[in-house]
């Protein structure tokens, strides 16, 4: 159960920015799906609606996803089905459900760096940025790396490259989060492996990455770099599988990863 004090319907992102930073426990409410399942005592819920943050805007350059946009807007848009071999899309179709889909909202799962994501996964297969309100415009993996202390997360920025990506998870069930995800993505013989829900959040196999990017992309090699992913990034264990059960999925979802994005 969550208990919220005082309620706040921003106008602008500097007003948004200057509330969430008053007290330790403000919070901003995207779609409010994982507030709801915990127990928190909110000072300050912020909302941001009244901002124009749900969007997805195709431009020369760059695809840009804003903050309030649910994962069902994600799934059935057609620009991004048209781009990456839809890999967005794919990654957040087995969400749970359609009801939950149309709640939860990139911004806050961006921002909140959830390990058991698909859509990070996936997201940091296609060289993303993200744009914060107080720090700038960042790499995706620098900011998965670091986070933010109380910003706020203003959209996803996607160059419109020439990338091929893949996605694939295991789940225990098709409602349940993923034991472990893979995202792989294949930009004229370069490649980028990322494996997430580890349990810990997507996180790039640069090794792997690099050693089958430089190789001649033989049957052999594809499964040395599966390899290889397995045996350069952490995994644990948690209720729905072992350390040593992620490490094994790892190969064969990298494997088939690589050999569809070729």
């Amino acid at each position: 159960m969550i208990t919220i004090k005082n309620y706040a319907l921003a106008n602008t992102l500097e007003e948004a920015y200057k509330i969430l930073n008053e007290k330790r426990n403000n919070v901003i409410l995207g779609g409010a799906a994982f507030l709801r399942m915990g127990s928190k005592k909110i000072e300050t819920a912020i909302d941001l609606s009244k901002l124009h943050l749900k969007y997805i805007e195709e431009n020369e350059e760059d695809i840009e996803i804003g903050a309030m946009t649910t994962f069902r807007e994600i799934e059935t848009n057609s620009a991004l089905k048209k781009y990456f071999n839809g890999v967005l899309p794919k990654s957040v179709e087995n969400i749970v459900g359609i009801q939950f889909r149309n709640v939860v909202t990139v911004g806050a799962t961006v921002y909140s760096r959830y390990g058991f994501s698909d859509f990070l996964t996936a997201l940091l297969s296609l060289d993303a940025d993200v744009l914060l309100y107080n720090e700038g415009r960042i790499s995706l993996e620098e900011y998965l790396e670091k986070g933010a202390r109380k910003d706020l997360l203003v959209k996803v920025i996607i160059p419109k490259t020439s990338r091929k990506a893949a996605f694939g998870m295991m789940r225990n069930s098709s409602s349940d989060y993923a034991i472990l995800n893979v995202a792989v993505s294949n930009k004229e013989g370069d490649l980028k492996i990322v494996v997430g829900a580890r349990p810990n959040r997507g996180k790039i196999a640069k090794e792997a990455s690099i050693y089958f990017s430089k190789s001649s992309k033989s049957m052999d090699e594809i499964e040395k770099a599966a390899l290889m992913a397995s045996e350069e990034l952490s995994f644990g264990s948690n209720m729905r599988g072992s350390k040593e059960y992620r490490q094994a999925i790892c190969k064969v979802l990298v494997k088939r990863g690589i050999m569809e994005v070729l």
